[in-house]
């Protein structure tokens, strides 16, 4: 278990990094962003191993990838760009 924690933050974390690389204009700050995603792969391991059992490495660590991308999608800022109006006005 100690493994796939630290391979789940280690994957979350690179995924920040790359989302903060990408879209650093529509992220808050990158401390923040790496740390989500961080927590969010030790948390989708945990949810993971609890759901699989012990002997399910690489599916643990697909479903740490798949949490943490959910938690950065939901710090993703929409972009400046946009118009800001109702259809109404």
């Amino acid at each position: 278990m100690i493994l796939e924690a630290l391979g789940s933050a280690l994957l979350g974390f690179a995924l920040a990094w790359a989302a903060v690389q990408r879209l650093a204009d529509r992220l808050p700050v990158r401390g923040r962003v790496l740390a989500t995603g961080a927590l969010g792969g030790v948390f989708g391991a945990l949810v993971t191993h609890g759901a699989l059992g012990p002997g399910h490495f690489l599916a643990t660590l697909i479903g740490a990838v798949a949490v943490a991308a959910v938690l950065l999608s939901l710090l993703i800022r929409p972009s400046s760009h946009r118009l800001r109006r109702s259809a109404a006005a």
